[in-house]
């Protein structure tokens, strides 16, 4: 590593979000130590985060983590991209008002099957080891796991606040719930970690793994809390429940379309946690943007085609930016839509999944209630409407495809 331990600290902890500069402080500080004694034993920092999979796709909001890890591996140092399969069937509500239904094994492994792989999209794939924390918590001795309840009191975790709410409304917590802080803190006994990443509202779950290591007998791991990323809708926090995410995996033209549609104050809010540019290169655009030399407009230009060249490569990122201004500055029709070509009369319903626009009769019906669906221009919501002519299918705001008689 080149870099000296005060480069890397001020680097790594660039971005991080404590809400209190005590905290900050004493995370730069313990930083420092952690990479001291890395050094000292001649490794790099073991470096993790945990995502649980409850939906398939990662998200934007997913990679501020994912990128402040791929910081830790071009330092050198050792990253370990966890699965939460196990966790995912407690799942996590403490910054919930209500429980969740709980997941099966099924279900959780479905969703997990791609995790890796749109975290390559960010990290290093030689360099990134990849855990399934179900392989240790589902063989945990009982034995062990009382003791590692032993060390936490009721008192503590009612007195967090989104248990306390949901105590002063009468409203039922499964003791299952209070489990979840547990088993992620073990996660960082079982990986002897250094350093934990998670979003802010993580900070106790951090926290509890400090506390199972010093009970281990091992160096208590430094936590480092990164903000939690706005949806698109500018008000709620990114969540696919919400609907309001740039998915990892989403084509480049609809990554695209939906950056571009985000308010100018969210626009700003993004700007050093979903692109690659340097903060000087941030600093100097908003700069350009305070002082009007540089229109809104073309800032979120820049940061669309950024999202997508980040995970679609610098081709498919000019080839959305002329898509956009095709369609929806110029309201021209894309010239690359697929066609499907019709033998015979075909309902609306089943080209949709025909032509690849949803996975699913059922995800065609939702777009078809929705509203999201146009043929000529008019909306249809008639999922038995016959297409038979010419025409051109419109599905959300983004996607096209041509229908043609064969």
């Amino acid at each position: 590593m080149s870099a000296t331990i005060d480069d890397q600290v001020r680097a790594l902890m660039r971005g991080t979000d404590f809400g209190d500069e005590g905290l900050r402080e004493t995370a730069s500080r313990e930083l420092a130590e952690a990479l001291r004694r890395a050094q000292k034993e001649g490794r790099g920092l073991r470096v993790y985060t945990g995502y649980d999979p409850t939906r398939p796709d990662l998200h934007i909001g997913h990679a501020v983590t994912l990128r402040k890890m791929r910081q830790f591996q071009d330092f050198g140092h050792d990253v370990i991209f966890l699965v939460g399969t196990f966790t995912a069937q407690v799942g996590d509500t403490s910054d919930k008002a209500t429980g969740r239904p709980r997941l099966d094994a099924d279900s959780v492994r479905e969703a997990g099957e791609t995790y890796a792989e749109q975290a390559f999209k960010v990290l290093d794939r030689e360099r990134t080891r990849v855990v399934f924390n179900g392989d240790w918590l589902a063989e945990l001795p009982l034995a062990q796991f009382i003791d590692v309840a032993a060390q936490f009191t009721v008192q503590q975790f009612l007195g967090r606040e989104a248990f306390r709410k949901r105590v002063d409304a009468g409203n039922p917590i499964g003791l299952h719930e209070l489990l979840y802080a547990l088993l992620q803190g073990y996660d960082a006994v079982h990986l002897r970690a250094d350093v934990q990443l998670g979003a802010t509202e993580q900070l106790y779950n951090l926290m509890a793994g400090r506390r199972l290591q010093i009970h281990a007998g091992q160096p208590p791991c430094v936590c480092m809390t990164m903000p939690i990323l706005v949806g698109t809708d500018g008000v709620r926090r990114m969540s696919k429940s919400q609907g309001n995410t740039i998915g990892l995996d989403d084509p480049p033209v609809e990554q695209y379309g939906k950056a571009m549609s985000i308010s100018d104050e969210t626009m700003v809010a993004w700007l050093p946690h979903v692109t690659r540019w340097v903060p000087e290169a941030i600093d100097a655009r908003l700069a350009q943007l305070g002082d009007g030399t540089l229109h809104p407009m073309e800032l979120k230009k820049q940061l669309a085609r950024e999202i997508v060249a980040a995970y679609h490569g610098d081709a498919a990122a000019d080839e959305a930016a002329a898509h956009f201004s095709q369609v929806h500055q110029r309201k021209q029709l894309p010239d690359d839509m697929p066609t499907l070509a019709l033998a015979e009369p075909r309902s609306i319903l089943d080209a949709i999944v025909d032509v690849g626009f949803a996975a699913s009769r059922n995800k065609a019906r939702r777009l078809l209630d929705g509203g999201a669906v146009k043929i000529d221009g008019v909306a249809i919501t008639d999922h038995l409407h016959a297409l038979h002519g010419e025409a051109v299918v419109q599905v959300g705001k983004r996607r096209f495809f041509r229908v043609a008689p064969q």
